[in-house]
């Protein structure tokens, strides 16, 4: 079964969402679905309430109203690490990256392998990073090279596959190509690529470049208001139309301020 077939099962279905901080209404009702192995791409102008969504997904931050559920099943994500547990892992623009630490350091940050119960087992850590990349296609000179010294694509690529081998079943995407040169971003699209193709894990990208959300997703959604206003497979739609939608709300909004 394709990630792009409606009967594939849902891996994530968030129902009804609302968030408020205060007096200031991020999320109205929000509804939004995953399947499973499929790449869906989130888009919105900044402040419509994508990384809002995204925290509460990873919960980072608990909803006000609606529901979760994973596999069919309700869940209340009461943390990052709980979320985690769970499957779920985020990777943000900040990466989470130590640059004074080796790549294979960073690839195990957190959940090192120890011997005896309090030596880090760095031969291990070592061949298991070399061995994860190597399967990723992840081109990575030497793992024993600090962080600070690649680039962004690279720390980016790393990040990924970080949680790929932690066993995430929901991998979130905060603009991963932001900033980055045309050679890094298409690194970075040839690796969601690569993940599509293997079916292992389920992704949802922020993304603001809507070439490359119809290029490397299997659907679209637009949230606006604290809302998801259009939602369709990337094959029916076009940057044209994602661009007039936006352009549409951006009008409505001046209109309303006035002259």
């Amino acid at each position: 079964m394709t990630s792009t077939d409606p009967g594939a099962p849902d891996v994530l279905r968030v129902e009804h969402i609302s968030k408020t901080f205060g007096t200031v209404t991020a999320l109205r009702d929000v509804s939004l679905r995953l399947a499973r192995g499929e790449v869906l791409g989130l888009i919105g102008d900044n402040g419509a309430g994508k990384s809002t969504l995204m925290k509460i997904i990873c919960g980072f931050h608990q909803p006000d109203g609606g529901r979760i559920l994973l596999d069919g099943a309700e869940v209340t994500l009461r943390s990052v690490e709980h979320a985690r547990s769970l499957g779920i892992d985020t990777v943000y623009q900040d990466l989470a990256l130590i640059n004074e630490l080796s790549v294979y350091h960073n690839m195990f940050l957190n959940r090192e392998p120890v011997l005896l119960g309090c030596l880090l087992n760095n031969r291990r850590m070592r061949a298991l990073a070399r061995s994860y990349l190597d399967d990723m296609g992840v081109n990575i000179p030497s793992v024993d090279v600090e962080v600070a010294k690649l680039s962004g694509g690279q720390r980016q690529a790393i990040a990924v596959a970080r949680s790929v081998y932690s066993r995430s079943k929901i991998l979130l995407l905060d603009e991963p190509l932001a900033a980055m040169g045309a050679k890094e971003g298409v690194q970075i699209l040839d690796l969601v690529r690569d993940l599509k193709a293997r079916g292992e894990v389920s992704i949802v990208i922020i993304a603001h470049n809507y070439a490359q959300v119809l290029e490397v997703c299997d659907r679209v959604n637009l949230l606006q208001h604290g809302s998801i206003t259009f939602d369709k497979p990337t094959a029916q739609t076009s940057v044209k139309e994602l661009t007039d939608l936006v352009v549409a709300e951006y009008r409505t909004a001046r209109a309303r301020r006035g002259p």
